[in-house]
């Protein structure tokens, strides 16, 4: 069974679930404070930049991954036309790091569990997201406005992922 904690991050309280030595953390509690809220994880999952990184992921650990569906995405993905919900996304790539379900889906099937379902991270993405808090707080001191930040912020979590996964010993801290 999962055990639940919080986290308190910059004054929001961030649901941290431990399951098979696995932390997660949810995203829709980071972005519940933000004026778009949940809505913004509709528009992050359409982003070049974020499937990237979900794709990156996915490749290390995910082994049912469709990665040739991977590549039509990617190639489309960037285009005015490109729309990509979380459910596509979990349909086309067999990817299991975005869960795809409702609220209500959820707590039936996993009775007992509190916190939030959707959107969990990784340790490595938890490391990754408290660097872009810090820097998404610079940014706003910097007034860069939100849509520049976001980019900002897409661009640095591929960049710190990458990093993060290509040094052998990181597993060795969990």
């Amino acid at each position: 069974m999962a055990k639940n904690k919080k986290i308190n991050v910059e004054g929001i309280e961030i649901t941290v679930i431990r399951q098979n030595n696995d932390d997660f953390i949810s995203l829709t509690d980071m972005t519940s404070t933000f004026k778009e809220g949940p809505g913004l994880i509709g528009k992050w999952v359409t982003n070049k930049n974020t499937l990237e990184y979900l794709g990156i992921w996915e490749k290390i650990n995910n082994q049912g991954f469709n990665y040739p569906e991977f590549g039509v995405i990617e190639k489309e993905a960037g285009t005015n036309r490109f729309i990509m919900s979380v459910g596509q996304w979990v349909q086309r790539t067999n990817a299991v790091g975005v869960i795809n379900c409702t609220a209500k889906e959820w707590r039936n099937d996993t009775p007992g569990k509190e916190g939030n379902m959707r959107d969990y991270a990784t340790l490595e993405q938890l490391v990754v997201l408290a660097n872009l808090e810090s820097m998404n707080a610079l940014f706003i001191r910097q007034q860069i406005p939100q849509s520049q930040r976001l980019v900002l912020l897409n661009e640095q979590a591929i960049q710190q992922m990458k990093s993060i996964l290509s040094v052998p010993g990181f597993k060795k801290l969990q």
